[in-house]
Order: structure tokens, then sequence, then C-alpha cells
């Protein structure tokens, strides 16, 4: 070994024994006869100080040293003076007195100071990723995410579980996503599929018997991206047989209990809350509320149909809605500009407007306030909960209209007040979302989650009669806004799962073309069972109270699925296309 010891494991303790760090040169000072270089690895920092009449030779070495240089230096652990000792650091209190030094790498001058005070444009880092992933808030990340697969891995072996690995190379069955398609040179014209999860195979386990699976499982969704989302991300995949939703959520609550444990040190309250998802959108706006604070949406269409505002009367009478939220003490905090920009904000929602009432003096401030009886005025205080200071906005348009402006509004102005630490982890259950959700674009019928969720037992007989009302067997982990998994209770009766496909328009003909294996593997013995998926990216971000995937993943891609480093995706030689088959139809340029 190079060293003895890395420079975070280094104390007081070791004082006065002969020792070897290795690692980066994160600082250099010259105080004439004596240079002092601060010398940095993953696990801390520890300053190298050359005296030439310890080691002449090592003393002008060190005068070329420059940050980034990777160095090996050996010598005499030493306790600083006493009014030399840096509390900015865990090794403040020694150094190593050089009097051997060898110079491993010498770096070009790099990009950016991976440990600078000033972090650079995420284009630049992404470019230079190997000297980004040397930021100690990048490795804080992926040794937090270590310790949360760590901790999965651990809870599930004591569960019983297997870990088992399924195909990356498999089968187009488009839904949701694109696929991320790999053509085949010994199969010309046909292609393979990278998953987008393990759905098919874990269920497959099931029928074969392997009745407790989980997976820490690479993904791939051609999707358009956001912060919190990749083309290839990782889930934490989990399927269980001869169970029902109550024993997926009572073991995915031990294994959050467990990841809080071990990243927090803390007692995480069990079991979770759980919504409706009817609940959760009435209340919050949406199926992912963040608990972390209240401002809850509140209906007032009674009011508004007999007030004076024709905006509001016109609504409910065109069997819309008019809800509302209150902003507590943010009366004084938002100017009228600020109101303007709100409006503008929910626009991107769909909502025409955007009407606010200041709470004051009992009464409503507001320009239209007018159009409301004092008794109207104090009904709505009343409803909102409203106190001399709070600001009042409401939405008048459709139901889905209403609730998607007022979610968005509700996060905005929870983060722009600060009601809540960023660092607080608020879990709870959404439930019983809908089985079908409508395609105006396609008048058609489409799965709200995918085509393989048992339909609510007390919803069987809705089929023929009320489809929109069917309840799913399934289940989101809602945790800070984030929908921070997802899973259902399988279909495991072919005949339950033609009816579904049906209904959907996938024909019995198409949908043996498509899911034959599943549907054959189900004739032939297959159990109740029931699974869910954990994003384990956004766990991470939501530990370390981040708000970009990107920061949380060693070799992420842009917004625009690119790899800056490796300049991928990237054209191929014309040999390699012969090979598979392929011929190119690109796009003309717009240059």
């Amino acid at each position: 070994m190079l060293r003895s010891h890395t420079c975070g494991e280094l104390t007081k303790d070791h004082a006065g024994q002969s020792v070897s760090a290795c690692g980066w040169v994160d600082s250099y000072r010259d105080h004439g006869s004596l240079l002092f270089i601060d010398l940095r690895d993953r696990y801390g920092k520890i300053q190298i100080v050359f005296d030439p009449s310890e080691s002449l030779e090592a003393h002008a070495l060190a005068g070329s040293l420059r940050n980034e240089d990777v160095i090996q230096a050996e010598g005499l652990l030493k306790l600083r003076a006493p009014d030399l000792i840096n509390p900015k650091i865990a090794s403040g209190e020694i150094e190593i007195r050089a009097v051997k030094l060898t110079l491993l790498n010498k770096s070009k001058t790099p990009p950016f100071e991976p440990t600078g005070e000033n972090i650079p444009n995420e284009d630049l880092r992404l470019k230079y990723r190997y000297v980004d992933l040397r930021r100690p808030a990048l490795q804080e990340a992926l040794i937090l995410r270590h310790k949360l697969c760590k901790a999965t891995r651990d809870y599930f072996d004591k569960l019983n579980f297997l870990e088992i690995e399924t195909p990356m190379l498999g089968k187009s069955t488009p839904e949701g996503a694109r696929d991320y398609l790999v053509p085949s040179r010994v199969h010309p014209g046909s292609f393979y599929a990278l998953p987008q999860s393990p759905q098919l195979y874990k269920q497959l386990l099931m029928v074969g018997g392997l009745d407790r699976y989980y997976q820490i499982a690479r993904c791939f969704r051609d999707e358009d991206l956001r912060a919190d989302r990749q083309p290839e991300f990782t889930q934490i995949d989990v399927e269980m047989s001869f169970v029902d939703q109550e024993d997926i959520l009572t073991t995915i609550d031990g294994l959050l209990a467990c990841m809080v444990k071990e990243i927090r040190g803390t007692e995480l309250k069990l079991p979770l809350p759980r919504l409706t998802h009817r609940e959760a959108v009435e209340r919050f706006g949406n199926d992912k509320p963040d608990m972390r604070f209240g401002m809850e949406l509140v209906d007032i269409g009674d009011i508004a149909s007999r007030c004076g505002f024709g905006v509001f009367t016109k609504t409910i009478e065109g069997g819309g809605r008019v809800r509302g939220l209150n902003a507590k003490g943010a009366a004084e905090k938002y100017s009228r500009r600020n109101i303007d920009e709100l409006t503008v904000f929910v626009g991107e929602y769909g909502a025409k407007g955007l009407a606010f009432f200041r709470v004051k003096e009992g009464a409503l401030d507001s320009p239209i306030a007018k159009f409301f009886s004092e008794e109207d005025q104090r009904a709505i205080i009343a409803k909102l909960g409203g106190e001399d200071g709070d600001l009042l906005f409401f939405v008048a348009d459709k139901c889905d209209v209403t609730s998607a402006a007022l979610a968005s509004l509700r996060i905005r102005l929870g983060k722009e007040l600060k009601l809540y630490d960023p660092l607080d982890l608020n879990v709870l259950w959404v439930l019983e979302f809908p089985l079908y959700s409508r395609d105006e674009e396609n008048d058609r019928w489409k799965a709200e989650h995918h085509p393989f969720c048992y339909p609510h037992i007390d919803d069987l007989g809705l089929f023929d009669t009320d489809p929109g009302a069917m309840r799913a067997q399934s289940y989101d982990l809602v945790c800070n806004g984030y929908e921070a998994a997802s899973g259902s209770v399988r279909i495991h009766d072919p005949k339950v799962q033609q009816k579904v496909f049906d209904f959907i328009g996938i024909a019995e003909e198409e949908a043996e073309e498509r899911f034959g294996f599943l549907l054959n593997a189900l004739r032939y013995g297959a159990p109740p069972h029931a699974g869910i998926a954990l994003g384990l990216d956004r766990w991470v971000m939501m530990f370390l109270a981040n708000d970009n995937i990107r920061d949380v993943i060693a070799f992420p891609k842009t917004q625009k699925a690119g790899d800056q480093m490796t300049e991928a995706p990237s054209a191929v030689d014309a040999i390699q296309l012969r090979d598979l088959h392929i011929k190119l139809d690109l796009p003309e340029s717009e240059d």
C-alpha cells in the first residue's frame, strides 16, 4: 500500500508515528523557509509541512506543487502548537512533518477548484465530471447512496428476500414512456428494448415460485427530462407472493424506518399516514402532496354561487368549482406586482385568473371585495381559517384546473414563505388511484398506472357501468411532494387481465403478441402477488435536501439526455450500421 492511513483517519492518537498519506493537493502556502500543503482524499484533509532542515529534497519538490497534483507524503505525525490548531478541519490538531515526497501525477490547471467556494455552472461540471467528483458534496451524495443500498440489502436479507437480476435486453412492450431500442445483429430488423422497469420479469419470478424478490435495478425511459428525472435511473424493485396490499405497505414502512435510522439516526413513526387518491387531490390539488406544511385547498362553491362576482357565479353555473387557499401572514409580503406574477404562474396550469383577498380588520380587502356581502366575507374568512394579515387566493375553473393551478401555487408559496425545513422528511401513502383515466386526445380509456393493476375488489362490477369510478389496488409512497415509490397488487387471473386489456383497446390478438409470455405464465398457476418500486435517486436527493437529481448520480445525463464528458450519444461508423442492417434517414439540418 502506498499509504499507511487515509487523510481523514489520522488523529492525535497517532502522534509520534511514521505515516504515509496519499491524495490531491487541496491548497499550498509558501511561508519562506516552510511550505504547507493541505492534502485531500475522500476521507478528509491533513496538513503536510515541508521543512528544508528535515528534508531538503522534499522541500524543493514541494515548491513545484500546485492544486490537484497527486502526491505521496511520508513523515512523522506531530501535534500542532496550541496557537496553530485549525478548528475548521477534523485533523486540525495534527500535521505530517514530511521527510519524503513523491509526485505521483502532475495535474494540468483544473477547469475549476473542486473544493472552492464558487461552484461552476453545471455544464462545465458535467464535462469535467472526474474533477467534479472530488467535490465533498458530490462525494457525500455517493456515500449516502451506498449506505441506502447497503441498508436496503441488509433489511431485505433479514426478511428472506432474494436479490435477483433481470435482463437488460428484453422485448419492447410500449406502455407510458418510449423504449430505448437496441438493434440485433443476429436477428436483422429486430430490436431489444432496455427495461423501463423489471415489471414483467418480476411477475414471472412470482409465477416461478421465488416468492420474495428485490433488486436494485437499472431502468431506462426515453422521456422528456426534468430536474428530478433521468433517462437511466435506479429503483429498488420489490415483489412478493401470497400477499395483499397491507403486506406491501407494512414491509416498505419497515424499509423506510431502516433507511431513516441508518442515514439520520432517528426513529420514523410507523405506520406511515395514508390518504386516498380522492382525498389527496381534494385537499392538496394533486396526488403527491408535500405535507411538510398545511395550506390546504378549500371549496367555497356555496358562497360563490350567491355572491355578486360574475366570474365566480358563472363558473358554478357552468359546473366548475371555486377553490382557494390561505397564505398565512402573507398579506404584506406580496405586493400587487408579486400577485400579478402569481397570476401569470397559475395561467401556466390552465387558470384564467387568480382572485385574491387580504384579511384586514376581520374583512376582505381586494378590488373585488365589493361584490361580496359582509356575511359572505365573514363566511369566506371562516372557511379558510383567515386572520388579519392573511392572504387568500382563489381559482374559478373546471375541477382539474383548480386542482393543478392551486397545487402548484401552494408549492411555490410554501417555498417562498419558508414554511418548512428543507431537511425534513414527510412521508405518506396515497392509495386507491383510479384504475382508468380518460385519454381525451384519442377518445379512449387508458390505464392510470399500468395495465397489470388489479381492480379494487369492491369495484369489479363497474367494468360495464361506470369504469371511470373504478379504483385500482395501487399505491404511491410520497415524500416532500415527490412520488418516491409506486406499486400495486398485480392481476394474477388471465381472464381479469384480458378484460382490462379489452377495455383499454388492447384486443386479445394484440395482447398475445405484446404480452403473450406473461399471459401464458398466468395460465400456469400464478399466485396472488404484489409489488412496488422505490426511486433510489430521488431518495438520495431528498435525504440531502437537494432538488437536482444529477447531483446524486455519479455520471448523469443532461436535460437533453446527453453525456457532455464522453459526448454520447455519438455517430457510429458505416461498418457498424452495415452489420446491424440499418440505414439512416436523418432529418434535414436547420442550418
